[in-house]
């Protein structure tokens, strides 16, 4: 096909315009250093074609659209494919790397090397974010500080035994804690650590009801890995026989009653397992994207662990599970925890998240009369997606199921002031159901 410069009125806008922006945009140009090659997108519509795309040698941008070749990224796919991605709020799941795995039905970047791929993920998803039009906004809705010097958690660390295949070993975990009241006992996603849920500490509507325990799980964060077990000869891969330990280990170690348990994407399905596994010692879950079954190709995910791909590419792929909508910041955080993450962790916990959980089978076992159920999802998701929460309520009689509009994979960490409004009516319930029981807190 022969190269166009898109007019006024196409779907992408002008190479003029798009590289004016380019050139501009400081992350971007963080993003190409050392590169040789360029990036080109190209939308297709009745044997025509609109390109817009840079030229890069070592890592100093040009304005030509280079061919597709070697060092090259190439996305190609129709007209209403690339329409939507470049609204100025683009629809839910109508981000490029999304878009690109639908497969046949997506975008094509099978012209690309598929390492190179991974390692300028960042740029290519910078670059995409770049097509769109004018005129979106980011909530500005960031969470109030408060006039202390200090934040609310106070940190510590606890011993807790977990039993493995290769025997039982001491792990020395990090938690931070704040509040009065119920405890509520907080996981984090796949691969990030308990950073994830300091908004929430900073909010006296729940501190005041609710005493918050966010924790590492072992290999994150500030969770060292066991001192009397050859972890480094092993390939890290996190399975449901042991995550189900640690929170119960965690709860007993602290003395904690009937705690409530609330965890996301991971610890979102953790929540549903715990509530099938062990209903006896909690009085409430609360599943953030969660669902029965989330499935996927692990082995695809070669980006996720690879020598030649920096922790900042699978950082990066993060924010497109993010609502566009959600504070800037706040997403740049999402992402900024999960590069400083051990390179291993994210492709372990996925084999958990992946592979080993299924609940398809057993979710009707839940009883939610001995430990509520409580299911929130939000519409940015493409993973845990609203589907996916849906399903797991319909299975789990009794079970509630709150849709987030507005909210992505991290709804606690990229938009907690509006996430807040969502999970509040679920604590009050929480609340009430308690103070109507017989269990003591």
């Amino acid at each position: 096909m022969t190269d166009t410069v898109a007019s006024a009125g196409t779907v992408l806008p002008s190479q003029q315009v798009f590289y004016a922006r380019c050139v501009a945009d400081p992350e971007l140009g963080l993003a190409i250093r050392h590169w040789n090659g360029g990036l080109r997108f190209e939308a297709v519509a009745d044997g025509s074609a609109e390109v817009v795309g840079f030229s890069v040698s070592d890592g100093l941008i040009s304005d030509k659209v280079p061919q597709p070749g070697p060092g090259v990224i190439s996305v190609v796919g129709s007209t209403p494919l690339w329409q939507p991605l470049t609204e100025a709020v683009p629809a839910p799941f109508m981000q490029l790397s999304v878009l690109v795995n639908m497969g046949g039905d997506g975008l094509d970047s099978s012209a690309t090397d598929p390492m190179l791929w991974w390692q300028y993920l960042p740029a290519t998803e910078r670059a995409s974010e770049l097509l769109r039009a004018p005129g979106g906004t980011r909530a500005p809705r960031r969470q109030e500080r408060s006039a202390s010097t200090s934040d609310s958690p106070v940190g510590g660390y606890i011993h807790i035994d977990l039993e493995t295949a290769e025997g039982t070993f001491d792990h020395r975990i990090y938690y931070e804690t704040a509040g009065q009241g119920i405890p509520l006992l907080l996981q984090h996603t796949a691969g990030s650590h308990s950073l994830q849920w300091r908004h929430l500490f900073e909010m006296p509507a729940i501190t005041d009801h609710f005493q918050l325990i966010a924790y590492d799980l072992p290999f994150h964060g500030k969770s060292i890995p066991p001192v009397d077990q050859r972890w480094w000869e092993h390939e890290y891969k996190l399975e449901g026989a042991l995550l189900r330990q640690i929170p119960v280990a965690i709860a007993a170690t602290l003395d904690l009653e009937h705690p409530v348990f609330m965890g996301c994407s991971v610890g979102g399905l953790l929540a549903l397992d715990l509530a099938l596994h062990h209903a006896d010692l909690f009085s409430a879950v609360i599943s953030l994207e969660g669902g029965l079954r989330i499935g996927g190709n692990r082995d695809a995910l070669t980006g996720f662990w690879h020598p030649q791909v920096s922790n900042q590419s699978k950082a990066r792929l993060m924010e497109a599970l993010c609502s566009p909508t959600s504070p800037e910041a706040y997403v740049k955080e999402v992402s900024q925890v999960y590069s400083a993450g051990w390179p291993p962790a994210f492709l372990g916990d996925l084999y958990y998240y992946m592979v080993d959980f299924d609940l398809t089978e057993r979710a009707t076992d839940i009883d939610t009369r001995q430990v509520a159920v409580h299911i929130l999802s939000g519409a940015y998701d493409f993973s845990g997606s609203i589907a996916h929460g849906a399903a797991a309520h319909e299975a789990i009689a009794g079970s509630t199921h709150t849709i987030m509009p507005d909210m992505g994979h991290f709804p606690m960490q990229e938009n907690p002031v509006a996430f807040a409004e969502y999970l509040q009516p679920v604590l009050d319930q929480i609340t009430g159901h308690i103070a109507n029981s017989s269990i003591v807190p």
